[in-house]
């Protein structure tokens, strides 16, 4: 979070620990010119989150659960004149995501409401209510009823409004309004752990501009609609609607000048992947939206603005790459506003005010470069490091920058791969291949650092690791991504193939008689067709794999994506799930497969890989079975992640070595 004025930055710094309740995540301040270290600003045992200055650049405030409360509740640390930080709220549903007013003297947040609560005191009664129930159950009448790795509950996410000093409690300014009880399903925009408003203030400080839907309840038949509105900061009248149709309008931000209002775009349109582009609406007006990244084919990710408004910056992935472009703010052709050969720039951000010079602060990282805060001198077109947290470990380590390739499928496609060598790595030597399959589909190899499948850990005991960007993968063009619709199987597999075959064909290191291809989520699907189309690999690993194509559709937390890349609902059984469905395939199996998934997962649910295990029992395959109790999609535990690439480890040794 950059400081207004452009002189400070505070950022979240984690401290990660493989015993549990050891990790810490503390905020840390930074002089955005780089004349001095950065230095600690919290040392608590909970961490804090959601950053935020103040428009005068001299406090921020964030969100934190602290002794003494129950629930997070907002912060505020006057960062010029010193001391501890101070709680501002008291709301019994708890605080996340504390937004100045531009004023100064107001804080907006979000918290979890009981359904028709209008003040905290009947909030606290709900709450008393259902713990005291004797029973336990869940009861439903619409969908959703999951998300990722959680049940859905009743409850609801508003938007309320405290003064700074206290002197009034907070108001939910959502409550009682039409729009929070819309019969067809309200909610904010989903979220990894939920769903999240995206609020922002207006420039007068009077008003809020949130995102939200009134039809959540038809998530599975239709794609949901999320649109922005017009909140008053008092709480009085009803939110009004600034964008509508079949389109969706998200993450909005006003311009430095307060004279716009930009969103990002996201078109209905029966497509299985659409770009991500950014619209703008005159403000106050708050006229019709009008896309000004069009020309840019590809989603935009970070948003910031010039001090005087003129020039907007994005950053958005590009062929293995995340880069930053500059354009003007009403549109117009993009350029790069700093070269970059390597890594990743994210979480760019400018001062709103005019400062010593043009920058934007931001993380840069690559696949041998743990991410570090960075300074981007526009003018120079350069960039400086902030913090140097794990440099020294990084330059300890004995691993090579990735090596990228390109080659034309046997489809005419240009497709896009990396390749990660071993330590004490010869070219003279031959070394077997993991050809590593990424999930989605729609995101893409990134040349930066993973935790989830890390290629340098992989590759450590010996291997080449082959990453390809298959049909289907974002940074390549919004066609490149669409096209798999009614092909979400057999010809990325193809593809991905191909690649090994194009790698063995260019690296004489790589040793073409030892292969193994593996992967998760999207990649495990991948692995799982592999099973049934090829055996030319020496084993397969599948992590959180759909197995089966129909009972995913049914019991996965999301379904009507599915339908939409399918050709139509499963009893129709359109080509693709009648002819690109691992399951059906089973008779072909062969292959010794190791299986991983976590027991909360409810995206792949758990179904799919006893499915897998039951066929492979069946035919008397090799393989082997690893059910994390604790973890959902990802395994996130340190332990766990431990435990499962000492197992991934082993599996590949077994046929590799």
């Amino acid at each position: 979070s950059v400081s207004a004025d452009g002189k400070w930055v505070v950022f979240t710094l984690t401290e990660p620990s493989y015993a549990e309740g050891e990790q810490t995540s503390d905020l840390w301040i930074v002089p955005a010119d780089g004349s001095s270290a950065p230095r600690r600003l919290t040392a608590t045992k909970g961490g804090e989150s959601g950053a935020a200055w103040s428009p005068d650049s001299r406090r921020i405030a964030f969100s934190a659960k602290r002794e003494g409360d129950e629930s997070s509740q907002i912060y505020v640390l006057d960062i010029a004149s010193g001391g501890e930080s101070v709680r501002v709220t008291s709301t019994s549903t708890g605080a996340s995501g504390p937004l100045w007013s531009p004023d100064g003297k107001s804080i907006a947040f979000q918290s979890r409401i009981y359904p028709g609560a209008r003040t905290d005191e009947e909030n606290k009664k709900a709450a008393a209510e259902r713990k005291a129930r004797k029973y336990k159950a869940r009861t439903y009448e619409t969908f959703p009823i999951r998300n990722w790795d959680r049940w859905l509950d009743d409850l609801q996410t508003h938007l309320l409004v405290q003064p700074v000093d206290g002197s009034a409690p907070a108001k939910d300014v959502l409550a009682g309004t039409s729009l929070a009880a819309a019969q067809g399903g309200f909610s904010g925009a989903p979220s990894s752990g939920g769903d999240d408003l995206q609020p922002v203030w207006a420039p007068d400080s009077r008003s809020l501009i949130i995102v939200a839907t009134t039809e959540k309840n038809a998530g599975a038949y239709a794609e949901i609609a999320y649109h922005l509105y017009r909140v008053s900061a008092g709480g009085s009248g009803e939110p009004r609607a600034l964008t509508q149709g079949k389109d969706s309008y998200t993450r909005p931000r006003f311009r430095p000048d307060g004279n716009a209002l930009y969103a990002a775009h996201d078109p209905n349109n029966a497509k299985v992947y659409n770009v991500s582009r950014l619209a703008m609406l005159r403000w106050p007006a708050a006229s019709a939206p009008v896309v000004v990244t069009g020309k840019l084919d590809s989603s935009v990710n970070s948003v910031t603005f010039s001090a005087n408004s003129e020039t907007v910056y994005v950053t958005a992935e590009d062929q293995g790459f995340e880069r930053v472009y500059a354009m003007p703010a009403s549109g117009g052709e993009p350029r790069l506003a700093i070269e970059s050969s390597a890594g990743t720039y994210t979480s760019i951000q400018a001062p709103s005010q005019q400062s010593a010079g043009r920058f934007l602060i931001g993380l840069w990282g690559s696949a041998v470069n743990p991410p570090e805060l960075v300074r981007i001198d526009l003018d120079a077109r350069s960039r400086h490091p902030l913090t140097s947290v794990a440099t020294a470990q990084a330059d300890g380590i004995d691993w090579l920058p990735l090596r990228h390739f390109t080659f034309t499928a046997k489809n005419g496609r240009k497709i896009y791969n990396m390749v990660a060598l071993p330590p004490n790595f010869s070219e003279s030597k031959k070394y077997p291949l993991l050809v590593l399959i990424h999930g989605g589909p729609f995101t893409m190899w990134r040349d930066e650092i993973t935790l989830r499948w890390n290629y340098h850990l992989l590759a450590a005991s010996g291997y080449v690791v082959l990453l390809t960007n298959y049909t289907g993968s974002t940074g390549f063009g919004e066609k490149f991504a669409q096209v798999m619709q009614g092909d979400p199987l057999k010809g990325p597999a193809e593809e991905i193939n191909q690649a090994a075959d194009e790698a063995i064909r260019r690296f004489s290191f790589i040793d073409a008689t030892r292969q193994c291809a593996g992967g998760a989520s999207y990649g495990g699907h991948l692995a799982n067709w592999l099973q049934g189309t090829t055996t030319r690999y020496r084993c397969l690993i599948s992590h959180a794999g759909l197995i089966n194509m129909e009972s995913q559709w049914g019991t996965s937390d999301s379904i009507y994506h599915r339908e939409i890349m399918a050709g139509g609902p499963v009893w129709e059984q359109a080509k693709v799930w009648r002819e690109q469905n691992p399951i059906r395939l089973a008779g072909s199996f062969k292959t010794p497969m190791l299986l991983t998934v976590g027991e909360n997962d409810f995206r792949v649910p758990l179904n799919q890989t006893l499915e897998n295990w039951s066929i492979l029992q069946r035919l008397q395959i090799p393989s082997r079975l690893i059910v994390f109790p604790d973890a959902n999609h990802w395994i996130l535990k340190p332990e766990d992640s431990r435990y499962f690439y000492g197992e991934v480890q082993k599996w590949l040794a077994r046929y590799l070595q």
